[in-house]
This record gives C-alpha cells, sequence and structure tokens, in this order.
C-alpha cells in the first residue's frame, strides 16, 4: 500500500452567536475554521485528519510542506513520516491532522479502531465541560446547572480576570453555587494569548502562588496554565509550593519540549493536543513518559470534531488519562459548531461520560455536504507515486 493523494479544504462556519474566548482577550470570533485532510491510497482507502483554525496558513503546510515528501510512502511507516510533519511544524503551521489521517487509514486498513490498535485500555471517561468565555459568577452558575442536567459533572472555568483578586472571588462564588458533587478545574490560560487587542498582562510567579493557593482551599480538581509557557524554573517551582495539581502543555510542540517539562517537574498534569502539539502517535509517547514519572496525561481538545476524536482514540489508548476534556460553552461554542463537518455530533452519556466509537479507525464519518457548503478554499495534489 502506498499513499497515492491527498487533499485539504479550508472549511469556515459561521457561529451561532459571537464568541469571545478568554485566550484572545478584546477579540470576537464569528466563523471557526478548520483544514480538513484527506490522504488516499493505491488500494481505494482514505484517512481522515484535520488542523485547527489557522486559515489559509494550514493549507499551504499540508500542500507545499508535507504532501510533496509523502507521495508515494506506505502510510503505516508513520515513523518514518513523522521527522516531515515536524519539519513542517517549523517552517509552517499545525501539521499535525496529517498523522490524525494516517492513524485513521492505518485503522481502517485493519477493520479496528485506533484505541483498540494501541491497547484499548479504556473505552469509556469522564468528560468534563471545557467553557471559553468570562461570564460573571451568577450567569456562569445558571449555565453550569443546566449543562449539569444534561449529564456533566465537572467544569473547567475560565480565568484572565483585571485581578487575580476578582478570578478567586468568580470560582469561590460558583462554587458556593453548585452542588458539592459537581467537580471544578480552572484554567488561567497564562501560556499563550492568540492575536487580538488585549490586555497581554501576565501573571507574576506571585500571582500565581496566590490563585493556585485559593483554589486549592476551594477544592478545585487542578490549575492549568498559570505562568507563561516557557517559564520552566517558576513552573516547577510553582508545582512544588502547592498540593493543587498543575497542569499544562496545551500549546507545546515536540518531543523535546514535553520531555523536558516531565523531567523538571513543571506539571502534574501533561496536556498535550494531537492538533497542536505533536502527531497523535507519537503523543503516546510523551503519555509513557508521564506514566513513568506518576503524571497523569489528559489532552486537550479546543481544534474540531476530527481534533477531538484523534484526542479521544488517544486517551481511551492509556492508563494515566482519568478525565476527558469537552469543549462546549452555549450559545455561540456548540456541538455543531465544533463539529459541522461531521455526519454525527459528539455527545456526551446521561452520566457524563464520553464513549468511544468501535467503529474502524478515529470511527468519524464526514457530512460530505456540509464539508461542500463550507468550503472556501481547496487543494489537492496530482502525483500518484
Amino acid at each position: 500500500m502506498k499513499i497515492t493523494q491527498i487533499s485539504c479544504s479550508l472549511l469556515s462556519y459561521p457561529l451561532p452567536a459571537a464568541l469571545h474566548p478568554s485566550w484572545a482577550p478584546g477579540r470576537t470570533f464569528h466563523h471557526t475554521t478548520c483544514t480538513l485532510i484527506r490522504v488516499r491510497t493505491d488500494e481505494g482507502l482514505e484517512g481522515i485528519g484535520a488542523g485547527p483554525d489557522v486559515g489559509l496558513t494550514g493549507v499551504y503546510t499540508i500542500a507545499d510542506l508535507v504532501t510533496p515528501y509523502l507521495i508515494g510512502k506506505d502510510p503505516f511507516a508513520v515513523e518514518q513520516i513523522s521527522p516531515i510533519l515536524r519539519h513542517a511544524a517549523r517552517d509552517g503551521s499545525y501539521p499535525w491532522g496529517v498523522e490524525m489521517a494516517l492513524c485513521d487509514l492505518i485503522g481502517k486498513a485493519c477493520g479496528q479502531p485506533v484505541y483498540r490498535l494501541w491497547g484499548g485500555y479504556q473505552t469509556t471517561l469522564p468528560a468534563y465541560v471545557s467553557l471559553a468565555e468570562l461570564h460573571d459568577a451568577d450567569r456562569r452558575i445558571e449555565e453550569l446547572l443546566a449543562l449539569r442536567e444534561i449529564g456533566f459533572r465537572a467544569a473547567k472555568l475560565r480565568l484572565r480576570r483585571p485581578t487575580v483578586a476578582e478570578d478567586i472571588a468568580f470560582v469561590a462564588r460558583v462554587r458556593r453555587g453548585l452542588p458539592a458533587d459537581f467537580s471544578l478545574m480552572a484554567d488561567a490560560n497564562q501560556a499563550h494569548v492568540m492575536p487580538s487587542p488585549g490586555p497581554h498582562n501576565f501573571w507574576s510567579y506571585s500571582d500565581a502562588l496566590v490563585a493556585a493557593r485559593a483554589m486549592q482551599d476551594l477544592g478545585l480538581l487542578w490549575l492549568e496554565e498559570p505562568l507563561p509557557r516557557y517559564d520552566l524554573k517558576q513552573l516547577s517551582a510553582l508545582a512544588a509550593a502547592v498540593d493543587l495539581p498543575i497542569a499544562g502543555g496545551e500549546l507545546n510542540i515536540g518531543l523535546h519540549e514535553y520531555k523536558r517539562l516531565i523531567d523538571e517537574d513543571c506539571y502534574d498534569i501533561i496536556q498535550a493536543d494531537a492538533a497542536f502539539s505533536e502527531g497523535i502517535f507519537q503523543l503516546r509517547k510523551v503519555a509513557a513518559l508521564a506514566e513513568l514519572a506518576y503524571k497523569k496525561f489528559i489532552p486537550h481538545t479546543w481544534s474540531n470534531g476530527i481534533g477531538l476524536a484523534a484526542n479521544l482514540h488517544l486517551a481511551a489508548s492509556l492508563p494515566n488519562c482519568p478525565w476527558f476534556e469537552f469543549p462546549l460553552d452555549p450559545p455561540a461554542w456548540t456541538d455543531e459548531a465544533r463539529d459541522f463537518m461531521l455526519s454525527q455530533p459528539f455527545e456526551i452519556s446521561s452520566q457524563g461520560t464520553i464513549t468511544v466509537s468501535d467503529l474502524p479507525g478515529l470511527g468519524i464519518v464526514l457530512d460530505e455536504a456540509a464539508v461542500t457548503r463550507y468550503t472556501t478554499h481547496a487543494w489537492q495534489s496530482q502525483g500518484q507515486g
């Protein structure tokens, strides 16, 4: 079997309401985009992957920096292809959707879901709702009680208010307003800010320490990304200073960065993402390093439905993944907004869990009519190997 064709399409979907995510302060989103990737073989199989919301940069990366070097290769030779993707990531955007497509294709060729090929540790995981916006506490309590009604038993709140004191007061009010059996996490989003009007200020170490101690006292499960991404020395000091688990790593790139985060005890929970961080197969190495260091690996999943599927198979294959992130923040970020390219959006059960598909590959089926409707740019290789 060999790769004969690769295509990529930029999809743009109008959000049902304006989105104001905490990681892009002052910026408003009216659309979400993704780069849909298809890898085809001489045996008629097709693997599906996707890149995150980076616009035409994603198409350029796949078309110019990846495809010329993959045509004619064996799709099972992921370890041969991974270095090509790493080089493309250095000069372009996120190419990891290609590895998603390869794993999807391999699973289809074997007639097995990807997670089972990798050890099949679990089929169902507790899902926590991962919110996006900085709502006031009373509104957020009302929204979380509604999400509890559909099954969620945990939620990740967003911080980044003007002061740490305001963030702490917000979390304390939300904690008081929810049942005791509803778990909370908090994401400070201090490691990265998207291009946006700002403000672009970041916490100091003392800010992070005050916040972490407060989150610990409030009984949160973890505090995420409380310091700038490469402030490794202070991340390590913070993780050692509090009993509350410190989580992060969603936009670190490359195995070497994760090895250092683990070796230097920067985080208790590693949150790499198959759409942003490395290839889905390669991230199993990161998860294994985390397991050997007695750390959890809970993937970040904020991209699109295809990226969510890839991270779900990764999570289901691992013994050190106790939670799964489920992005949802109506009315702007809905299941349909996240999964518009799929024939069936992902949902959680009434018990707040998510179950991985037993269909071959990543277990996803494209809604081809939606793909056609929302495609703004399309490219396809001509080489046949």
